[in-house]
């Protein structure tokens, strides 16, 4: 079977399509109209009425896409899980797709936008890929008004005693911008500040945008912000936002902002967008309110975690499921004959060569994937994402190989077909809904200390022997567990690319130790996040950014974005 490559870009593909009112798909759902407010003719913030209105509504089911470790070849994850919610929509389901906003760090680098591809993508996706409803900037506002009171209240007598070495709140823009990661401010005299090294976070790595997305509701986004410590005092004990008395003022910059985002897909599904902290960084999720709200609206709900299970989906199923009360009733790993080929030692550049031998040397990546997700008790369908270089003899193998183990499978082009490329995908989820045993459960309790709750992702999750803790981060543990705060789960930043910390091991490694060099304390996520690696909070733009291509005619439209 040849696959018919799409002659346009995905951005010309998305301005060619013919959307409908923002209201016509509100009236899908049966939202009311004093429930939506519009953002123009085909965006809309919908009102968190709705889950008060829908609060004894049965919840739909929640399916939750994840991947492989991601490679430059590209999963295509985004793709997918359009293409999936476009597939229950053409086979009868009332289904709401739930994802995450894009930020403008990987739009105007490398990694590109999360709208999806081809003909299964969310639009406007120029949008949607840019300033969108400005939630982004809300978030990069509160952070960095909080920042400007931290140093006001040093400024004007440091009632609260902080002692200026020891302030872990940073800056942020949403942007990869290298140079702000280590930066002095203060400089030029007493009337401008205290001197004092600091630094920028991207916004999507802000705790904020954690606290946003991990709320259940304006209350709770106001008390989850009292609780995020900005700083130590004098005496090694913390300070607060709420020392500082201002979470109603940063509430106040997220009001709207903490309202979901309704829009599209090319085929006119409903997808709420909302919320977009990174997954190797932050805990990768969606917002909660929209996932819940998405789940009282729709009787399917399709929704993604960020990079590939070891990552997005082991801190939805730990941590967001948790937090939100939501039972995930399905799984859909993604896997490409291109990233797997990867995995088993072939070269980017030859990738388009047919090689069943570096295959099925790459299955070890997705048969460690799969037994993560069986370890949480999920019912789980490998979803292969086709593409153009996929060879019949590549394709044929992988399906026999899921078969041999006994795993459902199923071929996916959705980036060539929509909706239709993953009709095979939406009935076999449908088919492990109501036949395959649900025993999910979190990996770990809360009550365990939380040197055993970070072995445990490490060994279950990764495949690690042990972890390795430096000096430093042992201090930090014995410090976050004498506060209180140690019935946190635990947010691990890692590398994306491997199962370890270590960025160039691919496929499985095995007999390795991951080295935690450092922990943050986000109490008012309700986390706490472990470095590993060389994890770095504010990326770097590459060599030739895809910034270089992009461009505005003169009527306005975006050009060379994707």
């Amino acid at each position: 079977m040849t696959i018919i490559l799409p002659t346009k870009s995905d951005i010309e593909i998305a301005q060619e399509a013919s959307m409908k009112r923002i209201q016509d798909i509100a009236a899908q759902l049966d939202i009311q109209e004093e429930e939506l407010e519009p953002y123009g003719h085909y965006k809309g913030k919908l009102s968190l009425h709705i889950l008060d209105r829908l609060k004894d509504k049965k919840d739909g089911k929640v399916v939750l896409v994840t991947a492989i470790n991601p490679t430059p070849a590209g999963e295509g994850k985004s793709t997918v899980t359009v293409g999936l919610g476009q597939a229950f929509h053409q086979i009868g389901k009332k289904v709401v797709i739930a994802l995450r906003e894009p930020s403008l760090g990987p739009t105007m680098g490398v990694k590109g936008g999360a709208a999806g591809g081809g003909y299964s993508q969310v639009i406007p996706m120029e949008d949607i890929n840019l300033h969108f409803t400005g939630d982004l900037h809300a978030i990069t506002t509160a952070n960095n008004a909080l920042a400007a009171l931290i140093d006001n209240h040093i400024q004007q007598g440091n009632e609260l005693q902080i002692d200026t070495r020891k302030i872990v709140w940073k800056r942020c823009v949403d942007l990869n911008d290298r140079a702000l990661r280590k930066v002095v401010i203060g400089l030029g005299g007493p009337m401008q500040g205290v001197p004092r090294e600091d630094g920028f976070d991207i916004t999507v790595a802000s705790e904020i945008m954690a606290v946003f997305c991990l709320a259940t509701d304006l209350e709770d986004l106001k008390e989850r912000l009292a609780r995020i410590v900005v700083a130590y005092n004098v005496h090694n004990r913390p300070v607060t936002v709420q020392d500082l008395g201002v979470e109603g003022a940063l509430a106040l910059l997220l009001k709207d902002a903490i309202k979901p985002n309704l829009v599209q897909t090319l085929e006119h599904t409903p997808a709420i967008i909302h919320g977009g902290p990174f997954a190797n960084i932050a805990h990768g999720c969606n917002s909660i309110i929209a996932t819940k709200m998405a789940a009282k609206l729709g009787d399917y709900v399709v929704t993604e975690a960020g990079f590939g299970a070891d990552l997005g989906a082991e801190k939805f199923l730990n941590i967001k499921a948790r937090a939100a009360g939501i039972k995930p009733d399905a799984v859909v790993l993604v896997a490409t004959i291109r990233a797997l080929k990867m995995h088993g030692g072939v070269a980017k550049e030859a990738l388009k060569e047919e090689n069943v031998a570096a295959l099925e040397r790459g299955m070890a990546n997705l048969q460690k994937h799969v037994e993560t997700i069986q370890s949480f008790g999920l019912p789980f369908v490998i979803a292969i994402n086709r593409f153009v270089s996929d060879t019949e003899a590549e394709i044929s193998f992988l399906q026999a190989w899921c078969r041999q183990h006994g795993y459902e499978v199923s071929l996916t082009e959705v980036w060539e077909k929509g909706g239709k490329g993953g009709a095979d995908l939406a009935a076999k989820l449908v088919h492990a809904i109501e036949t395959k045993e649900n025993n999910y459960a979190p990996l770990y309790e809360l009550n365990e200390p939380l040197e055993e709750k970070i072995r445990t992702v490490a060994q279950k999750v990764y495949g690690a022997k042990d972890v390795d803790f430096t000096p430093q981060a042992r201090k930090q543990l014995t410090q976050f567990e004498s506060e209180g705060w140690g019935n946190l789960p635990v947010c691990m930043a890692k590398t994306q690319y491997s199962l370890s910390d270590d960025a160039s091991k691919l496929g499985r490694p095995t007999d390795f130790t991951i080295t935690v060099r450092e922990l943050k304390a986000s109490v008012g996520a309700g986390f706490i996040v472990a470095l590993t690696g060389d994890m770095l909070t504010m990326p770097g733009l590459p060599k030739k950014p895809a910034a270089l291509n992009m461009d505005v005619d003169e009527s306005g439209k975006a050009l060379g974005l994707f």
